[in-house]
């Protein structure tokens, strides 16, 4: 369960992120960019956990 709506901004923004880094880094001296180093998604908005009162609403906690 999450608060946020979508992940859409955020994995424009790091794909973004990533299409500049590579597009700096000069190949020809190192080796590519590794894909993992961006748009990590424990960092997007939509991660997280969210704490719900069994009491105050049972038909969720129903099990």
């Amino acid at each position: 369960m999450t608060t946020a709506a979508s992940d859409k901004a955020f994995k424009k923004a790091e794909h973004k992120r990533a299409r500049r880094a590579v597009n700096a880094h000069d190949l020809t001296l190192d080796d590519a960019l590794v894909s993992k180093e961006f748009g990590a998604p424990w960092g997007a908005p939509k991660d997280g956990k969210q704490w719900i009162d069994a009491r105050r609403f049972p038909e969720i906690m129903r099990k």
